[in-house]
């Protein structure tokens, strides 16, 4: 059979109704994602990210699942941008704000009874060994950006910031968050994933020995070409790529640990500022991960997914994704393949990005914008 999926352009309020003949649709605000678990309507999607046009397109259904377009956001022109930190932004004593509002506090409630271990004394106390591990600092950053957004919610002015949103993404592990925020899952399944990510990632890095190093002060040419030099010294089981397109001049190379330090003995040599070995297991976003697609595949096949209320850019190709089909195997894929940063941020200030709001631990984001515009405004909401 087929049905019909109306996408129409306006402001999304906390509760907006549109009536037509003897249809009725009601849609929640984007935040209400994680504050509950109802899904998206089945038969109709709101289209609020672009106020100059309204479309209608067509979605087919094939027995109980709906084959939805994926390219339903490929025109978006985004305004106002919520992004979300990854992995690295972590910090002992995040949290602790958010405990001021009763629902911010509320999330670490739901992650202690998920997680079974208290996130937010780690989060708060530490100590930093064990926060900075990945099975905790995933999960840790997951549940304080999206406390952020509720920090956000509570001050003057913030329900109308969170409505004017049009646009959302997540620097690797701020992908899920994205999501989560932009209502494509709830905010227990979204912890339930991030947390089998942490685990899974973990075990994968504990199967070999690898490595991150960060290049500063090059090209991504000019990066490639120091991990061919690299490459060409090492073992196949070695070998090293770009793992993360971060920002001009500021690129991260992972891959096996004597491959790794090929990069760093030779890079000076290219004319490299400097190198900066990462605090992470392994090498993360390399076929290094191979081992926690599988992992990631079965939970989140047995994951409801639903379209995002507004675009959620992707880490693997900068581009946005309506199908949840296709989400499931973006974000599979998302643990081996490079992180499309760079490529991600120029794209919402080529495409007229006013404003944007990084949520969450630390500023590493917001300086990724400023070096790429430094006309760009960004604000940091903490928690």
């Amino acid at each position: 059979m087929h049905s019909l999926r109306l996408a129409s352009s306006a402001h999304s309020q906390s509760l907006f109704t549109m009536s037509a003949a003897s249809a009725s649709l009601a849609l929640p605000s984007p935040l209400s994602s994680f504050r509950s678990n109802g899904p998206l309507p089945s038969r109709c999607f709101l289209h609020l990210n672009n106020p100059s046009r309204s479309r209608v397109f067509m979605s087919v259904s094939v027995g109980s699942q709906t084959v939805v377009d994926d390219a339903l956001f490929a025109d978006y022109k985004p305004t106002s941008a919520f992004l979300f930190p990854g992995q690295g932004a972590q910090a002992v004593g995040m949290g602790k704000e958010a405990q001021a509002v009763p629902a911010a506090a509320e999330l670490y409630k739901k992650a202690n009874n998920i997680l079974g271990f208290d996130l937010l004394d780690l989060c708060i106390n530490g100590p930093k060994e064990k926060l900075d591990s990945t099975v905790i600092s995933q999960p840790a950053i997951y549940v304080t950006s999206l406390a952020a957004v509720e920090l956000l919610r509570a001050r003057d002015g913030g329900p109308q910031i969170i409505d004017s949103v049009d646009v959302t993404c997540g620097l690797s592990l701020g992908e899920y968050t994205a999501l989560a925020f932009a209502g494509a899952f709830s905010f227990e399944d979204g912890l339930k994933l991030v947390k089998l990510r942490g685990e899974a990632m973990q075990e994968a890095a504990d199967a070999a020995k690898s490595a991150m190093v960060s290049i500063i002060g090059l090209d991504s040419e000019k990066v490639q070409q120091l991990c061919d030099a690299a490459n060409q010294e090492v073992d196949v089981a070695d070998k090293v790529q770009i793992a993360n397109y971060l920002c001009p001049g500021n690129y991260a190379v992972s891959g096996g640990l004597k491959g790794v330090e090929a990069v760093e003995a030779k890079a000076k040599s290219f004319k490299a500022r400097m190198t900066v070995r990462l605090a992470v297991a392994g090498a993360f976003h390399t076929s290094f991960m191979d081992p926690a697609v599988s992992r990631l595949e079965v939970a989140l096949a047995a994951t409801q997914i639903r379209t995002p209320r507004i675009p959620v850019i992707s880490n693997v190709d900068a581009q946005p994704h309506a199908d949840p089909e296709t989400i499931k195997k973006i974000l599979a894929r998302q643990a081996t393949s490079p992180v499309q940063w760079e490529t991600t941020v120029k794209t919402l200030l080529t495409k007229g990005m006013k404003k944007s709001y990084e949520l969450g631990p630390g500023k590493v984001i917001a300086g990724i914008v400023k070096r790429m515009d430094k006309s760009a405004e960004i604000e940091n909401i903490g928690a």
